[in-house]
């Protein structure tokens, strides 16, 4: 079973935020979420194995909470 690695990967983290901000040039708010949303589509095809999947999506949503909009809903 793989285990999702949380320590720095990124050779040269200057230029992958250099790319990161790029790619979000001159979008709109909502252009932004959806590249964003491809994004991680795309990497999570990438990865493939559900168990890093799973892994990643409980650290990425620990700590934040439901907005009272949504909760509302």
């Amino acid at each position: 079973m793989s285990h999702l690695n949380i320590e720095p990967n990124i050779a040269d983290m200057d230029a992958f935020y250099e790319q990161l901000i790029e790619m979000h040039r001159g979008l709109s708010d909502a252009d932004s979420q959806l590249v964003n949303a491809k994004l991680v589509l795309l990497l999570a095809n990438h990865i493939g194995d559900i168990d890093v999947l799973k892994e990643a999506f409980a650290i990425a949503r620990a700590g934040v909470s439901p907005s009272e909009q949504s909760s509302a809903e």
